[in-house]
């Protein structure tokens, strides 16, 4: 089975979660993290800069790791490494996806996840959860 290793941006801003939906594809209109491929010689880290800036034409800063998830599609076992993020441009623009939406924790449900990335959701719903109290993993 074919082999893609990922890097994907769980874009925070306050209590919400930036999410966009894929407008090609076999999973077109499907939700997902923005990110994309790792290249040859890139680390995850490098590789989600570039992504974010063809995807969204931003800027973001990246923070801890959440988690490496691992998933087999049909095609192909991917590899998704899944990191706190916080855009520093001042807005994003979608030169791939057809819609983005900020989601609160309480949204996180109302959009038909992939299923890698549905399998980083709960880790979100943790921070979110708990933004009132101290401690939080990235801001």
């Amino acid at each position: 089975m074919r082999r893609i290793e990922v890097a994907a941006a769980v874009i925070r801003e306050g209590d919400r979660i930036f999410a966009t939906q894929r407008g090609y594809g076999e999973f077109k209109d499907w939700w997902e993290f923005p990110g994309g491929k790792i290249e040859a010689g890139e680390t995850p880290e490098q590789a989600l800069v570039r992504e974010i800036r063809e995807e969204l034409d931003a800027d973001i800063v990246i923070g801890p790791l959440i988690r490496t998830v691992e998933w087999d599609y049909p095609e192909f076992h991917l590899i998704m490494h899944c990191f706190w993020c916080r855009k520093s441009s001042p807005e994003l623009h979608l030169n791939e996806h057809e819609a983005a939406r900020w989601l609160s924790c309480d949204e996180l449900d109302s959009v038909n996840w992939l299923p890698a990335d549905e399998e980083i959701i709960s880790a979100v719903k943790d921070v979110l959860g708990n933004l009132s109290r101290a401690g939080l993993p990235f801001r």
